[in-house]
């Protein structure tokens, strides 16, 4: 049973991490109509500029507001540099995924490039360990936990009662029609890129700081896990979103301490493909 808690402990902040990320990334995708596979690298890119300003003195959870704004402007600059273009001539979906996946080695080999192939980590104190039951955390992954559950409170706000959540809503069911309602759809877009760019830096920052170090490739293979995320809720969901990370967080960990922690994605994506199986569009998403 002492295993059991403590590998939920594990599976809670897992979780945490992921939810902020996979909430970002379908929420992008849902307004703006871009699969993209470049979130990743702005994650990284992100949490190197709160490392750099940590290096330089600043306490870590100052640089990750330095990273929200990092991943906010990083994203917009995106969309209007790369993706908007391909967008106003018309390309095909596939085309922007292939054009994020180019710009996915363009931003993790420059980086690269700048900071090395070696791993680094935040310097900061992990606080004190905290016991509950069977579950044991440390004070900055209870911080992480609460911070994901107050991001997710400010998602829920902004989607049920504010003007623009209700924007953002209406241009991901149908833009056209949006538009001709009097929605600046165009406007909406690029609020929903800095506001999920800003989610995109805050989930890079929190996942350097639970992996304890990190270099300019981690989050390829944390972009996979958000992409289970996200089509495990179902694609465009926030909240189905929200649901898909509580799974997989804690199908990972806790199949990870009775299992080859070799495997634990691998258990990951075994329920993504029972739950798709039984509803292809996701736990919250459409049914046929």
């Amino acid at each position: 049973m002492s295993l059991f808690l403590a590998s939920l402990g594990f599976g809670l902040v897992t979780a945490a991490v992921l939810a902020i990320a996979a909430v970002g990334f379908t929420m992008q995708f849902a307004v703006t109509d871009v699969l993209n596979l470049a979130y990743g690298a702005v994650m990284i890119g992100s949490a190197f500029v709160a490392y750099w300003l940590n290096q330089a003195g600043v306490n870590v959870w100052l640089g990750l507001l330095a990273a929200a704004a990092t991943g906010a402007v990083a994203s917009v600059l995106l969309n209007r540099g790369i993706y908007a273009p391909f967008q106003r001539r018309g390309s095909a979906p596939i085309t922007l995924v292939i054009v994020s996946l180019g710009m996915t080695l363009i931003i993790e080999f420059g980086l690269q490039a700048i900071v090395g192939g070696t791993s680094v980590s935040y310097t900061m104190s992990q606080g004190p360990t905290v016991k509950a039951g069977g579950l044991v955390l440390t004070t900055v992954q209870l911080v992480i936990i609460g911070l994901s559950v107050v991001v997710m409170a400010a998602v829920h706000g902004l989607l049920r009662y504010t003007k623009l959540g209700k924007a953002m809503r209406a241009t991901a069911a149908n833009r056209s029609l949006a538009r001709n309602c009097g929605i600046r759809t165009d406007r909406v877009v690029t609020l929903t890129w800095a506001l999920t760019g800003a989610l995109c830096g805050v989930a890079g920052t929190v996942l350097a700081i639970n992996d304890g170090s990190f270099g300019a490739t981690s989050a390829d293979l944390f972009l996979v896990v958000i992409l289970a995320a996200v089509f495990l809720g179902g694609p465009g969901q926030a909240y189905g979103a929200m649901a898909g990370a509580l799974i997989i967080g804690l199908a990972t960990e806790i199949s990870a301490a009775y299992l080859n922690p070799s495997y634990k994605y691998v258990v990951a994506f075994g329920v993504l493909l029972i739950v798709m199986a039984v509803r292809p569009g996701g736990v919250l998403g459409a049914t046929a």
